[in-house]
């Protein structure tokens, strides 16, 4: 079973962004993490892609794992989706 990589868009003042970031690390769920506020234009413009590919406006956080995708802070979906 190939695992999928979870990503985290967030935004580096966002307090609900801080949340989701300690979320996944109280549950030693692996993951990266990229902010959207500090990168450069060519992530800003892959970001905006891949949210709205998920049908989601542009809003943080947002979590992606494989074709699944979460906005806002979430903690059950994130259980349903993370498994923890």
């Amino acid at each position: 079973m190939m695992t999928e990589d979870v990503i985290l868009y967030t935004l580096s003042t966002c307090p609900w962004c801080r949340k989701s970031k300690a979320y996944l690390n109280e549950r030693n769920i692996p993951f990266d993490n990229i902010e959207y506020d500090l990168a450069d234009e060519e992530t800003k413009e892959m970001i905006r892609n891949v949210i709205e590919e998920s049908g989601e406006k542009l809003a943080f956080p947002f979590l992606k794992k494989g074709d699944q995708c979460i906005c806002g802070y979430n903690p059950k979906k994130y259980a349903e989706i993370l498994g923890r």
